[in-house]
């Protein structure tokens, strides 16, 4: 027995012996101190910088000063020693998490920004850019060259250490640029995107520049391999980006939303996306940061990237891993051996060089780029940023024996110290920048673009069993189309009950896909969609066909379009028992369309067979759902030309007036004017043509007569969804409405169920 178990436990040992421990008691509670610490410390100076109207940044840039030897391991400096201790391990366990946060910060910065923007204004950030590495670099060159001997770590490779100073004098820290502008509510100015475009370019060829200098300082030669393989992965790696990686983008987040669903597996699969790009990156020897910001900015893009999964990311970045990030820059510097008068000299010499630089070169290329003088004081103060990308090539300075310990500390210093110049500077430098008119539309229409309903809409269900109710909401939707591109999924849900007899499941099987197929095809060939809608089609089946159109809404849907009566309608119900409990359960805004084109005899039929709309009415109280419906008629006029007719109705009787003296009564015409005055300017805003009226009556039968005499083609309702006796409860005078009404008429509800997922 013992020859038996001799080999095995053998290789056991063997085995054994090959096991990675895992992370130890003393390493696992400092880095368990070191990040508390530094969050708190980041988080409160960023709270005092907030309050006295500074960027939060700059309080966790100065965290990291604080609790390293400067201030604490002066006061303390056993205490300081033992939380923050001089060892490269412990080091990097921190430096893991700081990189997550450049990661992250750029990631969310990606989410940020306006492609399209950057585009227009690609001429001006390139010329920005190339100023911003030409001068810095020449005079960082110039500054190598003369500095005194005992600053090179080998005075007989000064060409090699000049060539280092004149890269780290082009670096520009995109991280600090973009949480500033994040802070200052610039990053969406014109100004800001321009920046941070002229950041990015400026950093992949600061990056590529380093990649070469790493090399000639490894080699000892200058290495065209090197310079080819960087700027040919930088340019490969963009090209790849944009064109197939924008569809592969697409394409995973489309199948994560279909087959897993929720902001949590859309934030999973950005975040692998993000990794991989970064690594790739980094593999090629330019920034990882530059794969995590084109990946943030391919998501943004994304129709399918849930808004709940960015904002989240964001909470986690500007909460936790962008403070540690900022605060870590900062734990290596000693400001007391720069007190040392020769070092002192030499690193404001340093700095001044640095900051004139930077400052010219992007002010230089801002002018020639058509900037106005205070725009290129505003671009030189945003790009003379270094931060920790500076702190990482002066790192990667030391580690290839190019840097002694004086010159590290003051280009570290450098980088501190142009990163909380950088906030006031861009604050005092844009108050003297107006906004021109284009840019004020431009930032107008974001802003009503962010609380807008309709802008919102990205992705619309729509269960069908055929009709004429729901091939006419494929019409509506078609308009809707125009105004916001759209993902539209056709969905027949069917029951999985099982007949009782098998002859009669076969012929049940073969009638139930031939009507699937019948009422795709019926909402199919109503559509009239862009060219860049996605239409997608899909059976699925369930216990109860109300639960499997649920199912699916569940998957980040943005509206639910459905036909009022998909089914005969049973008594005691407002549309039918189906349509009634998706109404009421959804987990986002419905839309019920209910045609009522067999009720009249003089329907308008256009040559195509589309319902023609050339007049709309939308009434309206002032609530929130009628400012949805509003937003929702004006899309559909904007496409058809109709004319939008808001409609207030005051209601009050003979015996209520007698309790009110005229004032009162003049002032619930003036309410009544605002409200349809508010909702007008919205429904221009989105280019529809407006007429505004207040009746006064019964709203109900005021509305239908309008209707009926003014030759309305189509009443589009805003309500909120209630439960009455188990049946779907708009309201006494929506249901009367769409009962009555000899017009089509579509109902805009808010989400019945938000948390029914």
């Amino acid at each position: 027995m013992n020859l038996l178990l001799n080999p095995i436990l053998v290789a056991g040992a063997v085995v054994e012996k090959g096991l990675i421990k895992p992370l130890g008691h003393k390493p696992l509670l400092l880095v368990l101190l070191e990040l508390a610490l530094l969050l708190l410390v980041a988080r409160t100076l960023g709270e005092l910088m907030r309050r006295v109207k500074l960027p939060p940044v700059i309080g966790e840039l100065l965290a990291g000063v604080l609790l390293g030897p400067s201030v604490f391991g002066w006061i303390l400096p056993n205490v300081q020693g033992y939380i923050f201790p001089h060892s490269q391990s412990q080091s990097d366990l921190v430096s893991v998490v700081s990189w997550l946060g450049v990661l992250f910060l750029l990631i969310v910065t990606g989410l940020e920004t306006d492609l399209n923007l950057i585009v227009r204004k690609g001429k001006t950030a390139l010329l920005i850019s190339l100023g911003g590495i030409i001068v810095p670099f020449v005079t960082g060159l110039g500054l190598g060259w003369f500095l005194p001997e005992n600053f090179l770590v080998n005075p007989d490779q000064r060409l090699i250490f000049s060539l280092f100073i004149a890269t780290a004098m082009s670096i520009s820290a995109v991280p600090v640029i973009a949480k500033v502008l994040m802070d200052l509510k610039l990053i969406r100015r014109d100004i800001g995107q321009v920046t941070l475009a002229a950041g990015m370019t400026d950093d992949t060829i600061g990056w590529i520049l380093l990649s070469v200098v790493s090399g000639l300082a490894s080699s000892g030669k200058f290495d065209f391999q090197t310079l080819f393989k960087s700027v040919g992965g930088a340019v490969l790696f963009l090209v790849f980006a944009f064109t197939i990686g924008r569809s592969l983008m697409a394409t995973v987040l489309r199948w994560v939303d279909d087959y897993i669903g929720g902001a949590t597996a859309s934030l999973s699969a950005v975040l692998v996306l993000a990794l991989s790009a970064a690594a790739f990156t980094h593999n090629l020897g330019i920034e990882a940061a530059l794969g995590a910001f084109v990946t943030g900015i391919l998501a943004g893009q994304s129709p399918r990237f849930s808004r709940e999964a960015g904002l989240t990311l964001e909470l986690i970045t500007a909460g936790f891993l962008a403070p540690i990030f900022f605060a870590t820059a900062g734990l290596k510097v000693d400001l007391l051996k720069m007190l040392a008068p020769e070092t002192l000299k030499i690193g404001l010499l340093v700095l001044a060089i640095a900051c004139f630089g930077k400052f010219t070169g992007a002010y230089i290329g801002s002018r020639i780029g058509g900037l106005s003088h205070w725009e290129g004081i505003a671009m030189g103060s945003g790009m003379n940023a270094r931060g920790a990308m500076e702190i990482i090539v002066a790192t990667i300075g030391v580690s290839l024996g190019v840097l002694n310990p004086q010159m590290y500390s003051i280009v570290v210093m450098v980088a501190i110290v142009t990163s909380l110049m950088a906030p006031p500077l861009l604050r005092w430098s844009l108050s003297h920048v107006s906004i021109g008119e284009e840019e004020a539309q431009r930032l107008e229409e974001e802003q009503q673009a962010s609380r807008s309903f309709i802008k919102r809409i990205r992705r619309v269900l729509m269960p069908t069993q055929g009709g004429p109710n729901i091939t006419l909401a494929a019409q509506l939707i078609s308009h809707l189309a125009y105004q916001n591109p759209l993902e539209v999924t056709v969905l027949f849900a069917r029951s999985d009950k099982k007949p009782k007899q098998k002859s009669a499941n076969a012929v049940a099987t073969a009638v139930k896909d031939s009507a699937a197929e019948s009422a795709i095809t019926a909402v199919e060939q109503e559509f009239r969609l862009p060219e860049d809608t996605l239409l997608q089609t899909k059976v699925a089946s369930g216990n109860n066909k109300a639960e499997v159109i649920l199912k699916e809404a569940c998957k980040g849907y943005d509206l639910i379009v459905i036909g009022a009566t998909e089914s005969h309608r049973v008594r005691g119900a407002l549309f039918s028992l189906l349509v009634d409990r998706v109404v009421q359960e959804a987990p986002c805004p419905t839309m019920v369309v209910k045609s009522n084109l067999s009720q009249t005899q003089n329907e308008i039929i256009d040559p195509t067979g589309y319902h023609k709309i050339g007049h709309i009415l939308v009434p309206t109280s002032g609530n929130e759902y009628n400012e949805h419906a509003v937003e929702v008629a004006s899309a559909i006029a904007a496409q058809t030309g109709a004319v939008i007719t808001i409609v207030n109705v005051i209601h009050r009787t003979q015996q209520e007036y007698i309790l009110f003296e005229e004032q009162t009564r003049h002032s619930v015409m003036e309410i009544a004017q605002q409200i349809v005055h508010q909702h007008a300017d919205i429904a221009q805003g989105l280019g529809a043509i407006v007429k505004t009226e207040i009746l006064t009556g019964i709203p109900e039968y005021e509305i239908l007569k309008f209707a009926r005499t003014r030759q309305v083609d189509l009443i589009v309702l805003g309500s909120s969804v209630r439960t009455v006796s188990g049946r779907a409860f708009f309201g006494h005078r929506t249901d009367a409405i769409l009962n009555k009404a000899v017009c089509p008429v579509a109902v805009i509800t808010l989400s019945g169920n938000p948390n029914y997922c």
